[in-house]
């Protein structure tokens, strides 16, 4: 009995050094790992400052919506990058390139799924931009007409002559429309875009 005591107590011994050595063998890369989330967190919170300012110059407040999608965008994009360098900092680099590959692939296949969405999205950052498009107009769309009432990423929504709200995808939108011009009498008078 006495020598399985020994044993156990030898092979916890060693187990328990062999950990400690790991510990010890691990604390530079940890705190590498400390230090370059410190100065990742600090340079992305610069990155998303000066782009806020640079789009906050290029749009107008009430595109606002465009701003923020865009640094939320680049956002993802430099917290994953930040988080892969993160990994290979720490020892696990096969990991990070393994996450990275996967990552593509996800990524590809979620942009095909979310096509329409994403195709709705460029149309409707293009249809806030335009300045000819804007909430108060009359419009004439391929799904009805009626006085444009809101512009959103992804729809936009028209108050039809019966009170209905039409709500119209932005992609059938931006590919066809027309402003109804006022005419002098007051009637509406088409004008194509």
């Amino acid at each position: 009995m006495t020598d399985t005591m020994a044993g156990f107590t030898a092979t916890l011994e060693r187990s328990l050094n062999e950990f400690v050595r790991g510990i010890v063998g691990a604390v530079p890369e940890l705190l590498a790992g400390l230090v370059f989330l410190t100065l990742a967190y600090v340079a992305i919170r610069i990155i998303q400052a000066v782009l806020r300012s640079i789009l906050g110059r290029a749009y107008p407040t009430e595109q606002r919506l465009i701003v923020d999608f865009i640094v939320i965008v680049v956002s993802i994009f430099l917290w994953f990058g930040v988080g892969l360098t993160l990994l290979s900092i720490v020892g696990l680099g096969g990991l990070a390139a393994s996450l990275g590959t996967a990552a593509g692939f996800i990524a590809l296949g979620i942009s095909y799924a979310l096509s329409e969405m994403i195709e709705d999205t460029v149309a409707g950052v293009y249809l806030l931009r335009d300045a000819d498009f804007n909430p108060g107009d009359t419009v004439i769309a391929s799904a009805g007409t009626g006085v444009l009432t809101e512009i959103g990423l992804r729809k936009s929504r028209f108050r039809l002559e019966n009170g209905d709200t039409l709500v119209v995808a932005n992609r059938d939108v931006e590919s066809k429309w027309t402003k109804k011009a006022e005419s002098a009498d007051g009637t509406g008078a088409a004008s194509d875009d």
